[in-house]
């Protein structure tokens, strides 16, 4: 295979060869700021006379030893591999390489604070970005155990999967080449690990910022706990509370799993400039580093970082204790993960609600993914890395979270960690596939699981459920079904186990509520399924089909119970069913079967009696979606404007203080494009004009400011000024958003110049300045952009990194022109899927998706522009 793709079935051919023992890896960090020095000695036993290859991705390969024998780096090394014939029974592999630092948030990612010039150093090895620091059989079932030693500047921190052993030893004479202090160079050692895959080894190193806990485990170890950040974030690191989220998980998972913690320390580790939420690496997590919060955020962030917490945590056991065997099922790594990290929120901290915020965020997110024309069986077809690079979706995640969620109801939660449990026991250590823990399911449950699996996870699509419900004059239901509608490209019936709830209007203290006066559980499956222990009931105010969110399905309310969610949204008892009417209500907006401005109206209407911040941080990303994409173009623009003053009023109108409050300013300031609005932003951020309880702080000030700067109020000046004030790394990624948001053709040029030929952004610069580009009120300025975007999109995917590459692809996308008569999207993007047969097949699958956004937004805007 040509350059650094991998194809499952080189995996399986060289997982036949080989059986991995342990690795050496020597770490020198301290002889350049481009690159260093990686000295790695791989034993491993293999078929013998059998040849296969070993992964490195390096500038320079300068030594490479099989069993004694000097092989020559020009003869071996090609691409991302090295050469290995002549194998022995037992071998010994000695690779000295020089690895280049990168700026993408891939293999060892070198970041510079501009408050200290401090160097800092992470790795980031999912998928397949360990072979960037270190040569290594770069698959998931050739596990081995790994021994670290790392030279580096000896003031720094270096952290890996297993403790230190003893102290850093200084290297006499040593001189550091990486930037920062020098104040000599030492080198640390690390214990030895488990047999680990290496895509969840870890090295975090520079002057980092440490503090320590630790807590007892259920077989009695003592575990050391180390949250660590920046040294200029340290005043902002809250460690208590995230320690204090961290020992709930344990105590959960240990019990749930009757499994101890299997490492021997927990470091978790904010890190600069990181692609995603967090990574699983075994006793060394790493987290984006915006979860130390340095201005004031919506409680829904800090919600979600107490998940992701969780999440990560899960990880310990599903997926670094036990691994898949190759990436089909990363969704059982992810799935159970996101699953188990929303039980444990919902049960064992503060977050009690955590199941409305599963349902309102990532159930939202895999609907939307399973109704792609890229969508994929929950069990994915991954024929090579590429395919894999693009697959950390809503599917591999939130729908295969929402099926287990399913299979819990369908098993019984006590049979389904009964499974669980047997499965860690049996595969410790271990790789396997799905029908490894199916196995262990049906032991437990007595129930045959491979109809539901092949429904379920080897089928794509998402299927409605509608109510069709029959009353006789006195408003006594006379007949009642569950109506299964399937899409047309799946056309799949499956079985669900869900509840249907009746919910009327009391009095409670003095104020009317929704509450509910009935519920029945029952199996769902067919076209048509009836109910008839229902029958004979009086017709409850709304009927509401897959109460308390049991099943995997999109909801449509009838015209009654519509009616009555409306005029009664704020007086749910409860926040999940209020959230499943919000839910149903979105997703027949995006369907085009409720106009866009229907749901605006209902938002606005609305949000202020909401509750739950994760579902009003939903609820205004949805609202700014609807704004943007489904209302149709002739009445968008007013429909902007009153929603902004609407945000503006309700903003006012919040609590002071509240969480509430800061979500509408945010909101209004994004949407603020007319003079009034814009004076009302700039009086906010002047302190002219003072809402109680609200601080305009760092954060904030950014938000204004950009509001300003794309309504052409504030320029480079303004932008400078406030960059000196805030010169941190945050301060540099809210500047460039706000540059690249400035409403001209030469702001425009000089972002697009940077992100898509350009190649000197790290990926967090990268990804503010992809966001300030689209920031526009007039959309005339990202029509320029359209066939350039085209143009660009093969040498974007064969010159960038694949994080690099689909940030561009996907960001620079124009799907806000959606609908505009100055420029068919829709056809230049079938046009280019056409010319482009052959281009890569996650590149295509990524226009792809694009393109359905398109699509989806031009039908939407037809339903608005049909609205009575």
């Amino acid at each position: 295979m040509p350059g650094e793709n991998l194809t499952r079935a080189e995996a399986a051919e060289r997982a036949s060869l080989v059986t991995t023992r342990s690795y050496d890896v020597a770490l020198d960090l301290t002889t350049s700021p481009k690159t260093f020095v990686s000295r790695t000695v791989a034993r491993f036993s293999a078929t013998p006379g059998a040849s296969t290859f070993i992964d490195l991705i390096a500038p320079a390969v300068h030594e490479v030893v099989l069993n004694g024998r000097a092989l020559d780096p020009a003869d071996v090394v090609a691409d991302s591999r090295i050469r290995l014939d002549g194998l022995a029974e037992e071998n010994e592999l000695l690779v000295v390489a020089e690895c280049a630092y990168m700026h993408t948030g891939e293999g060892l990612h070198r970041f510079v604070d501009p408050v200290d010039d401090e160097v800092y150093l992470y790795s980031q090895f999912e998928v397949a970005d360990s072979r960037r620091v270190f040569a290594v059989f770069e698959q998931p079932d050739l596990k081995a155990t790994f021994t670290f030693t790392v030279t580096a500047p000896a003031h720094w921190t270096v952290v890996s999967n297993y403790p230190q052993v003893g102290e850093p030893e200084p290297v006499e004479g040593g001189r550091n080449l990486n930037g920062g202090k020098d104040a000599g160079t030492a080198v640390w050692r690390f214990e030895t690990t488990p047999r680990l895959a290496s895509y969840v080894t870890a090295v975090v190193a520079g002057p980092y910022h440490g503090e320590h806990r630790e807590l007892t485990s259920s077989d009695g170890r003592t575990i050391p706990l180390g949250v660590y950040c920046r040294a200029s974030l340290a005043p902002h690191l809250d460690t208590d509370e995230i320690v204090d989220v961290t020992r709930r998980g344990f105590a959960f998972f240990e019990e749930a799993f009757d499994h101890p913690y299997p490492f021997a320390k927990y470091d978790q580790l904010f890190v600069p400039e990181f692609n995603a939420g967090a990574m699983e690496n075994a006793g060394a997590v790493t987290f984006l580093e915006s979860y130390v919060f340095r201005s004031k955020v919506p409680d829904a962030t800090v919600e979600r970082r107490a998940v992701t917490i969780l999440h990560e945590l899960a990880h310990m056991w599903f997926g670094d204790l036990v691994t898949m065997r190759w990436w089909d099922d990363l969704w059982l790594n992810e799935s159970f993960a996101e699953y188990a990290s929303t039980l444990a929120a919902a049960e064992a901290t503060r977050w009690t609600t955590a199941w409305t915020t599963f349902s309102s965020l990532e159930k939202s997110w895999a609907y939307r993914q399973d109704q792609l024309p890229s969508t994929h069986p929950i069990v994915a077809d991954m024929r090579d890395l590429e395919d894999v690079e693009v697959n950390f979706d809503g599917i591999t995640y939130a729908k295969g979270a929402s099926v287990l969620k399913q299979l819990v109801s369908w098993v019984g939660q006590e049979h389904f960690f009964a499974g669980v449990r047997q499965y860690f026991a049996k595969h410790a250590w271990g790789n396997t596939q799905l029908r490894d823990l199916l196995t262990e399911l049906e032991a437990t449950s007595g129930r045959d699981l491979s109809a539901w699996s092949g429904l379920w996870l080897e089928k794509a699509g998402v299927t409605l459920l509608r109510p069709e419900i029959g009353t006789d004059d006195a408003g006594v239901i006379t007949s009642f079904a569950v109506l299964q509608e399937v899409p047309a490209e799946h056309p799949v019936q499956r079985p669900h186990r869900l509840a249907v709830g009746g919910y009327d209007v009391h009095d409670v203290d003095g104020a009317p509520r929704l509450v509910r006066t009935w519920r029945v559980e029952l199996d769902v499956d067919g076209d048509r399924t009836e109910v008839p222990e229902l029958v004979g009931r009086p017709r409850p105010a709304l009927v509401l089909v897959n109460d308390d969110d049991l099943a995997y399905a999109k909801v449509r309310l009838d015209d009654r119970s519509m009616a009555t969610a409306i005029a009664h949204l704020g007086a749910f008892t409860d926040s999940l069913p209020r959230t499943l009417v919000w839910a149903a209500a979105w997703d027949a907006t995006r369907d085009g079967e409720t106009p866009g401005r229907d749901f605006v109206d209902l938002v606005l209407g609305n949000v202020a009696h909401e509750t739950d911040s994760s579902v009003v941080l939903v609820l205004l990303r949805q609202l700014a979606s609807t704004l943007d994409l489904y209302v149709a173009p002739e009445h968008r623009a007013a429909t902007q404007v009153a929603a902004a003053d609407r945000l503006l009023a309700l903003a006012q109108a919040a609590p002071a203080g509240s969480d509430q409050q800061l979500q509408l300013v945010k909101a209004f300031a994004g949407r603020a494009s007319t003079a009034a609005q814009l004076d009302a932003v700039a009086d906010l951020l002047d302190g002219r004009t003072v809402l109680d309880g609200l601080t305009v702080d760092t954060d904030l000030r950014w938000e204004l400011l950009t509001s300003l700067v794309a309504g052409g109020r504030a320029d480079e000046t303004q932008i400078a000024a406030q960059l000196s004030t805030d010169a941190t790394a945050t301060g540099q990624r809210a500047a460039a958003a706000a540059r690249a948001a400035v409403p001209t053709p030469e702001a425009k040029e000089r972002a697009w110049a940077q992100v898509v030929t350009g190649d000197e952004l790290p990926n967090a610069l990268q990804a503010a300045t992809i966001a300030g580009f689209g920031r526009v009120h007039d959309t005339a300025l990202l029509v320029p952009w359209v066939a350039p975007y085209f143009d660009a999109l093969e040498d974007v995917w064969a010159g960038k990194t694949s994080e690099m590459a689909q940030n561009v692809v996907v960001g620079m996308f124009p799907t806000d022109l959606a609908g505009d008569a100055s420029v068919d999207v829709l056809a230049a993007t079938d046009a280019w899927l056409a010319a482009h047969p052959d281009a890569p097949a996650a590149l295509r699958r990524l226009v792809a998706e694009a393109r359905d956004g398109v699509r989806r937004a031009v039908a939407a805007q037809e339903a608005d522009r049909a609205r009575a």
